[in-house]
């Protein structure tokens, strides 16, 4: 499921060189955009900046993203995708490296992982900014809720092992995206002894759900 939903400038290049071009060049604009919103937060997430970043002529900005809310649009799918991209990947292969004993912890770890690259951090701006921006809202919110859809789905397909407790794989995931952006946010004040503690508690919490 997570594949019908890359965003275009993730897809495979198209087959001729112009439709590549364009491909490559929106893809550069909407990184530039994410480095934008992690520099400046959402109100430094601007056609005119992003076009200053990359060097193209507004035309070109334009030919892409018309408004400002279609490079938020793009944003918002380009870091929905990614996040749960690299989630995946990073766990899939330390199962293949590490085998299957371990799988909740592994998941906890590669988790907590995710929370940290720059994509989660221009989710947590975007997040916080939709809050009380309402053109941000109408993009964030139908994203947000979309993409938990399909992590729920990829979730089943990733975890066998919790395909007959429903219920309980659900709850265990929305406790470890909730109480990781908590440590995200006070890791620095509580430290790494205490944010190593708590991932253990999770763990346990989650192979105790697994149980039931």
């Amino acid at each position: 499921m997570l594949n019908a939903l890359m965003p275009a400038d993730l897809a495979s290049d198209p087959q001729s060189r112009q439709a590549q071009k364009s491909t490559r060049t929106r893809l550069k604009l909407i990184e530039a955009g994410i480095e934008c919103l992690l520099e400046g937060g959402y109100a430094g997430l601007t056609t005119h900046k992003v076009a200053a970043r990359t060097g193209i002529s507004r035309g070109a900005m334009q030919h892409h993203f018309p408004a400002r809310t279609d490079l938020v649009g793009a944003v918002v799918e380009h870091v929905f995708y990614e996040r749960m991209r690299l989630f995946l990947d990073d766990y899939l292969a330390e199962v293949a490296r590490a085998g299957e004993d371990r799988v909740i912890e592994i998941a906890t770890d590669a988790h907590w992982r995710s929370v940290q690259t720059r994509e989660y951090a221009a989710y947590v701006e975007l997040a916080v900014a939709a809050r009380s921006d309402d053109d941000l809202r109408v993009h964030f919110e139908p994203a947000a809720r979309r993409y938990d859809q399909v992590w729920v789905s990829e979730m089943i397909e990733s975890f066998p092992q919790w395909r007959d407790r429903w219920e309980a794989m659900k709850l265990a995931n929305d406790l470890t995206v909730v109480a990781h952006m908590g440590l995200l946010l006070q890791g620095p004040v509580m430290g790494e002894d205490r944010v190593t503690r708590i991932n253990t508690l999770i763990s346990q919490v989650l192979a105790g759900l697994h149980r039931q």
